[in-house]
């Protein structure tokens, strides 16, 4: 009897010792991580609303991680450049990135396959939402107050109205497509290399309507010199209460905002990156700091877990993809 309760001994000690080891890389993601600084890296330029939103969340995050988290730029191709070679970072827990939309259709605008947003790597958490507006020089369109009014005046007009955005690509130029589709009507895209020569000109009287991100036009908004006549969603009635929304004026369910949120290598333990979501949770949530600077920033802090940001990502990639292709688009 004493030989077989030794061997189940034997039995338990080892299959405790199995189970231990299998905890162990857990258990030292939990325990051990992080230990050294955490790297993030921005494939935009430094000053634009991703970098800034990125600086932003470093900052909270380094604070309640206890270790520094170092913003890395490395920008070009609308951030393909940046992300594809993020995704080959090691997936140790010390790699992150602030992944923003342009960075979506990128590889199509480009004609690369860098990498694709559906696999290549792991979502994290959504951070900000980026409202956009229609914005108009009163001077160029006059009389123009809402949607309806930009859309008979462009039907009016005896030559087509000269529109413009951050890029060809941006969602400024991808929603004023298919808005010129669902409404009917023209207007000849002018495009710009970022959203400041883009509003620069369109102060100017160069062009007379925009689709712009909120951040870039308000300044202006607000000293009367340009005008917006509708929201890309109900988010930028934060920004511009008082203006309605594309869906409210006739386009039901025209519905987006640009946005960023983190992102990881493939493979990163699972349980780091529940950690980085937790942590990214409770101060996009609750940090009301976080959430003015970005408001300064004309962004919106708005959290979706990595399930939900995927899943947000596939759907913008499908949708946005489909007009790129049907209208030929190309930054090449």
């Amino acid at each position: 009897m004493s030989d077989i309760k030794f061997t189940r001994r034997q039995v338990l000690k080892a299959g405790a010792a199995a189970s231990f080891a299998a905890m162990m890389p857990a258990a030292l993601a939990r325990n051990g991580w992080p230990d050294k600084y955490i790297k993030m890296v921005v494939a935009f330029p430094a000053g634009g609303p991703t970098d800034t939103a990125a600086r932003i969340v470093a900052q909270k995050l380094a604070e309640r991680l206890g270790q520094q988290v170092v913003i890395e730029n490395k920008p070009g191709a609308s951030g393909s450049i940046g992300t594809a070679a993020f995704i080959k970072s090691a997936p140790d827990g010390y790699n992150l990135s602030m992944f923003g939309m342009p960075a979506l259709l990128a590889p199509l605008m480009y004609n690369n396959s860098a990498y694709d947003v559906k696999k290549d790597f792991a979502s994290v958490a959504t951070v900000y939402v980026l409202p956009m507006a229609i914005v108009v020089n009163p001077t160029v369109v006059p009389g123009v107050e809402t949607l309806p009014d930009l859309i008979r005046f462009a039907k009016a007009s005896k030559t087509p109205l000269n529109y413009t955005s951050s890029g060809t690509g941006s969602f400024g130029h991808l929603a004023m497509e298919q808005l010129k589709d669902l409404g009917g009507f023209d207007m000849m895209h002018v495009p710009y290399r970022g959203s400041a020569p883009a509003v620069a000109d369109l102060l100017g009287g160069q062009v007379g309507i925009m689709f712009a991100d909120v951040v870039a036009a308000l300044p202006h908004i607000r000293a009367g010199k340009l005008k917006a006549i509708a929201l890309s969603s109900p988010n930028a009635k934060v920004l511009l209460p008082g203006v309605k929304t594309v869906s409210e004026q006739g386009f039901k369910g025209f519905d987006f905002d640009s946005w960023g949120g983190l992102i990881a290598p493939l493979n990163t333990p699972q349980s780091i990156l529940d950690r980085i979501a937790t942590e990214t949770r409770d101060i996009v949530g609750n940090d009301k700091d976080l959430q003015q600077k970005l408001v300064a920033a004309g962004a919106i802090a708005s959290f979706q877990d990595g399930k939900q940001m995927q899943a947000r990502l596939n759907k913008d990639y499908d949708r946005w993809s489909a007009i790129v292709k049907a209208k030929g688009i190309s930054a090449t």
